[in-house]
């Protein structure tokens, strides 16, 4: 039978029944990710093993990144110029060092899931899984879009910036492949002062974009609201921010026009500057979401590029970030009474990278549900560092214990990757395995079966589907 068994991780009849019977053939809405949308409109044909699970040029996965480096990996085999080859058996290696670790249960599912290989992977056998692994993405049933369409999914959200043209997703529109690729609005660079050089930069690809210049904070919001409308008729159902916290300094109009002047002429803002321009980001956007009808995302609590060092050397994203320690809940209620109270709050699914606060924002959300929608502010999937066995199971815990469990809208990948798309099958492994548990434990009536069937599936699906109305 293998390692990733037909039960895996499931440990009571009731959680089998749940998964084999509600939530193992649902298909996929993957609401947020980090695919490349030009790698899936030109139908990506990987060279090989490497570079679909480990690296791509300064792209790649860096969870696993961080482990090989744990595990005494030099950099030349990680982001470096060693052969395919070489990293992938330094990989293997950090596997079987990985006991324990969520890389080493998403490896061997998507090993067993993708490429059909019951297999553990560990030095031993790393040279049969690599060559196997090599010979089958040579096949058509390998490139990118058979890959999405293998794993059941109905729709794909990417991340794209403001001043994207979004050409590859009218390409894919031009030619589909019967998986819905749509885009989500990430404006966080429009936040993004602190350097003013770069800032400036920007400001000119967005005005490019835009088609008008930019030369006042109304002007930039002119912008905004042209590229949201553009957003829009592409698709566009939801925005994405991701943030260390949440801003909602008091402002004037003129304060932010004078901070936005100040900075496109190169001053360097002050901490206060920043917050109040922040702030202000923060609120406009939301009032376009909300006019639109969208559904905004706010992830907070990360500290970036903290390896200086490394930074300099491989640039963002790299596998230097880490869980960041910060108030959230007084800046956040005051941003969303604010919206409230002028009837401007969308639908807002709030995520947190610290642990500590998934209780905070369970009960922020829930502070401003108005009984316009099912779920309408809600606690996201455990994100980044907490999408793995304990995160999932405090961020439901804490969903069903402070909020309703049935409306939350489900697991997402947020990956760059195109295989891992199992990490939806391990969270619904473990959803139902929650309830599973307190059905055996007599917590549960065994009566609502068939109600905790359909939220099952509504928690897998059905939830996403009504609530972003893609």
């Amino acid at each position: 039978m293998g390692f990733i068994s037909e039960d895996f991780m499931l440990s009571t009849s009731f959680a089998k029944e749940l998964y084999h019977e509600s939530a193992e053939s649902m298909p996929i809405i993957d609401y947020h990710c980090h695919l490349v949308p030009q790698q899936i409109a030109e139908n990506i044909r990987f060279r090989d093993i490497v570079q679909l699970w480990l690296v791509d040029g300064r792209s790649g996965d860096h969870y696993k990144w961080r482990a090989m480096r744990g595990n005494g990996v030099p950099e030349e085999y990680i982001t470096g110029d060693r052969s395919p080859w070489e990293k992938f058996e330094k990989w293997a290696d950090t596997v079987q060092h990985a006991l324990r670790n969520p890389l080493y249960h998403w490896t061997h599912l998507e090993l067993k899931r993708v490429f059909g290989i019951d297999k553990v992977l560990n030095p031993q056998t790393a040279r049969e899984i690599f060559e196997e692994c090599n010979e089958k993405l040579a096949s058509d049933d390998f490139r990118g879009q058979a890959l999405i369409r293998k794993f059941g999914v109905e729709t794909v959200c990417t991340t794209d910036d403001p001043a994207d043209d979004l050409r590859w997703h009218k390409q894919i529109a031009v030619h589909p492949f019967g998986v819905k690729v749509l885009p989500a609005f990430r404006p966080d660079k429009v936040m993004a002062i602190e350097d003013p050089a770069s800032y400036r930069a920007y400001i000119e690809r967005l005005s490019d974009a835009a088609g008008m210049e930019i030369r006042s904070f109304a002007d930039l919001m002119d912008a905004l609201r042209r590229r949201h409308a553009f957003f829009e008729a592409m698709g566009c159902r939801l925005s994405d921010h991701g943030m260390d916290t949440f801003y909602a300094d008091e402002y004037s109009d003129r304060e932010i026009d004078g901070i936005f002047r100040k900075v496109l002429e190169g001053a360097v803002p002050s901490p206060e500057e920043t917050g109040k321009f922040k702030s202000a980001i923060l609120y406009e956007t939301a009032r376009m979401d909300a006019e639109s009808g969208w559904t905004q995302q706010y992830h907070i609590g990360v500290i970036r590029n903290n390896n200086e060092k490394m930074f300099r050397l491989l640039g963002p994203d790299s596998g230097y970030d880490a869980i960041l320690d910060t108030q959230c809940a007084e800046a956040g209620h005051r941003f969303f009474s604010r919206l409230a109270l002028e009837d401007r709050l969308a639908k807002t699914i709030l995520y947190g990278l610290n642990p500590k606060d998934n209780e905070v924002l369970a009960t922020m959300a829930y502070t401003f549900n108005d009984g316009t929608c099912p779920g309408k502010m809600q606690l996201g999937a455990a994100w980044w560092f907490l999408d793995q066995e304990d995160g999932m199971r405090k961020q439901l815990n804490a969903l069903s214990s402070l909020g309703l469990l049935s409306r939350f809208v489900g697991m997402l990948t947020d990956s760059r990757s195109f295989i891992s798309y199992p990490r939806h099958e391990y969270f619904r492994r473990i959803l139902c395995d929650v309830i599973g548990r307190d059905l055996a434990d007599g917590k549960l009536p065994v009566e609502e079966m068939p109600f905790i069937h359909k939220m099952v599936k509504d928690i897998c699906c059905n939830n996403a589907r009504s609530y972003f109305q893609f």
